[in-house]
């Protein structure tokens, strides 16, 4: 008998459990349902939500790069010889250097390098072809414009690798060194900066887009007044926060598709690991990214000012500390610490490791995690920040 009582009690126990399951998912799919109605009322928003990404990709994909091409130079030449021209048409054809003008006196150079019109001044001295012809060494000067340091770094050893070539075509001998290194690119051979640029654009973007598109939830039902009504309702706080996270996550999955699909077939990044693992890493980064947003609009309680937040809270972090842009390792010791809060550091590390190399989950378990904790924490905060109750 007590048995069989045990057992009544049991099932009975599972099916209120059950039950109560079902009513929760019945609130989370009406709060997600009301959300999407919202959006779909709001065409702003949707634009926002499918274009900007889109457009952000496109216009930073194309205007960000660190290659180095058409170095704009300036020829002064003193000897006028066959070898002269012979050196001016080996730097023309680099691909890397263009020559903009010829000076007929030294202080012209000046004038090129003051205003901007070129970069890189050669000035080829009177016994040029004479000192070739009998041996001895030739100095040749080089002034190049140093305000941005990256391009002049750059155009010195473009200078020194065609200068080298020119030498070895004259003598007609290829100097032997005393080192001879069998040089090996991995991963990006083409050395093209698109190809690392694109992926953690992708993950900047969607840093800012997911953070962006949340922080306004909360903020809107306080400003329209609706928030009082769904205070009353039998709602809890998960699963407000769960309902209003379920449609901005469909749209971000959405875009992240997208943001993977101009990479390969717009800018022609090289996909080398499995689509299938950006996609499902790329839920993770979500989660954790809408959820901050969803804590800044709790905390905003404005639209203006959640969006404000949001971006400064986003965009410049995720840019400038995530190693997108600029290597970790050559920051200040502070700094460097910071970057661990920085969600974005994670997800670049990703998209870059599945792009390029081709990495699967084995090497990227600890990024992995540290976002799963990222998300976990802010969603949690989320959640003890919200009240239901009018102030």
């Amino acid at each position: 008998m007590t048995d069989k009582v045990l057992c009544v009690f049991g099932y009975d126990l599972i099916s209120y459990e059950r039950g109560r399951f079902q009513v929760k998912l019945l609130r989370i799919k009406a709060i997600a349902k009301k959300e999407l109605t919202q959006i779909r009322r709001d065409p702003l928003s949707l634009a926002m939500a499918f274009l900007m990404p889109v457009i952000l990709l496109f216009i930073f994909g194309y205007a960000i790069t660190l290659d180095v091409n058409n170095l704009k130079t300036v020829v002064y030449d003193l000897d006028k010889s066959s070898l002269s021209r012979e050196l001016v048409a080996e730097f023309r054809e680099s691909g890397y250097f263009t020559v903009v003008g010829k000076a007929n006196e030294h202080k012209e150079i000046d004038k090129y390098l003051d205003s901007g019109k070129a970069l890189v001044a050669i000035s080829i001295p009177e016994d040029f072809s004479e000192n070739i012809n009998t041996g001895r060494d030739v100095q040749l000067q080089v002034i190049v414009d140093g305000s941005d340091s990256n391009t002049a770094t750059i155009a010195l050893g473009y200078i020194s690798a065609t200068t080298e070539l020119y030498s070895q075509r004259i003598k007609g001998a290829k100097i032997i060194p005393l080192i001879d290194p069998r040089v090996r690119v991995w991963y990006n051979p083409e050395l093209k900066s698109r190809n690392f640029i694109i992926p953690g654009l992708i993950a900047v973007i969607m840093a800012v887009i997911a953070a962006l598109l949340t922080s306004l939830t909360i903020a809107r039902e306080w400003e329209r007044g609706t928030m009082e009504q769904l205070i009353s309702t039998p709602v809890k706080t998960p699963e407000l926060i769960v309902g209003k996270l379920i449609p901005y996550f469909l749209i971000g999955f959405i875009d992240v598709a997208m943001s993977v699909i101009m990479a390969v077939f717009l800018f022609e990044v090289p996909l080398k690991g499995n689509p299938f693992l950006i996609m499902a890493l790329s839920s993770i980064f979500l989660f954790g990214g809408l959820s901050l947003g969803i804590l800044i609009s709790i905390a905003a309680k404005s639209q203006l000012v959640a969006s404000q937040i949001s971006m400064v809270a986003t965009f410049l972090p995720a840019f400038l500390l995530s190693g997108f842009m600029y290597a970790i390792s050559n920051m200040p010791a502070a700094l460097q610490v910071i970057t661990y809060i920085i969600p974005a550091r994670y997800f670049v590390a990703i998209l870059k490791g599945i792009f390029l190399k081709g990495s699967t989950m084995i090497f990227l378990t600890f990024e992995t995690l540290l976002l799963t904790a990222f998300g976990l924490i802010v969603f949690a905060l989320a959640n003890k920040k919200f009240k239901k109750r009018v102030f």
